[in-house]
């Protein structure tokens, strides 16, 4: 495994961009790890609707960056106080949703440090009831990343009031505040370090070596060129950010185990004119085949359950039955 050095980079646009260029255009036959800090942004959820999100006065008026990623999941607050890592690998057809496998290094780390982390539901890294870090995953092509976030010293703040939380996510449990559920890893230390001390340990514990000997892949001109344009293309164009909702006048929205799920319909003379799928939900496939699977049907059992006979929902969800994704598109508020 090799690292890469973002340089110091605090531009979201930029860091996921580097992610995307080494998933997409590093040499296949290496695995890589990078890390990136942020300065204030939102990284939006692949599927998520933008809008609903985040609170958009909070955000204009504190200059707070929004960025979609590539992976599925929930929108988390960065700031200078998060440590985001990110492990790209191949897919070997058995890693994605094995967030264990990924967290571990992590969890090794935090715990010889004194911090009893421990993985706990879908994707989250928790100290008893509190969450500390959160994890998703995107694959494509034969290669994928699993990344997540350390809460080291964030603004909790800025979290609570920059982020607006679909209430579905609470349903199944006691606490009620995004403020409430999520804790600082400096605060659970035995010892005062910085953020950059917490970075190097992190590093060295993962490699096993002083961070100065970690072997690493050093961007060259050629690629930072590349990387520019991804961002540009990609994470500072406003429609992969927000882009526009279509016209609905149906909405449909349940927890699962493979996380919220989301289904906007507009229904016109009894046939599904347009649909847009959001959620949280981590899945290989494109959604957007679902949709197109869906577009243009009768707004009927029969009719749903015969277009989505030959898609394997799983592929695009997770962990989902098809009679519950039927039952959503149905669902009797």
């Amino acid at each position: 495994m090799l690292f890469i050095d973002n340089t110091g980079i605090t531009d979201a646009s930029i860091n996921l961009a580097i992610e995307e260029y080494a998933l997409k255009h590093l040499p296949m036959d290496e695995s890589y790890l990078l890390f990136y800090i942020n300065s204030p942004s939102i990284i939006i959820g692949k599927h998520q609707n933008t809008i609903e999100e985040i609170n958009q006065e909070y955000v204009k008026d504190n200059n707070i960056q929004v960025v979609r990623r590539l992976s599925g999941g929930g929108a988390v607050y960065h700031d200078l106080g998060n440590l985001n890592f990110s492990f790209i690998t191949k897919d070997d057809g058995q890693s994605f949703h094995n967030f264990l496998k990924f967290t571990q290094p992590v969890i090794d780390y935090l715990q010889s440090m004194g911090v009893n982390a421990e993985l706990s539901g879908r994707n989250d890294l928790q100290v008893g009831e509190q969450k500390i870090s959160g994890n998703a995953q995107f694959s494509t092509r034969g290669r994928m990343f699993s990344h997540g976030t350390l809460m080291f010293n964030l603004n909790l703040d800025d979290v609570q009031a920059s982020l607006k939380v679909n209430p579905e996510k609470f349903k199944s449990k006691s606490t009620k505040s995004v403020r409430s559920r999520v804790a600082n890893i400096k605060e659970l230390l035995g010892t005062d370090m910085t953020i950059e001390e917490f970075r190097a340990g992190l590093l060295r514990s993962i490699f096993g070596m002083d961070p100065s000997e970690v072997p690493q892949y050093k961007l060259q001109q050629a690629d930072w060129d590349k990387i520019n344009e991804i961002s540009k293309e990609h994470y500072q164009n406003w429609d992969w950010n927000y882009g526009l909702s279509p016209k609905s006048n149906v909405k449909h929205t349940r927890k699962f185990p493979a996380g919220i799920i989301d289904i906007r319909m507009d229904i016109e003379d009894s046939l599904i004119k347009d649909i847009k799928i959001y959620g949280d939900f981590f899945g290989v496939g494109d959604v957007v085949d679902v949709e197109n699977a869906l577009r243009g049907k009768r707004y009927d059992e029969a009719e749903v359950r015969e277009a989505l006979a030959d898609l394997d929902l799983k592929h695009y969800f997770g962990r989902i039955e098809p009679e519950d994704f039927i039952g959503l598109v149905f669902l009797e508020e």
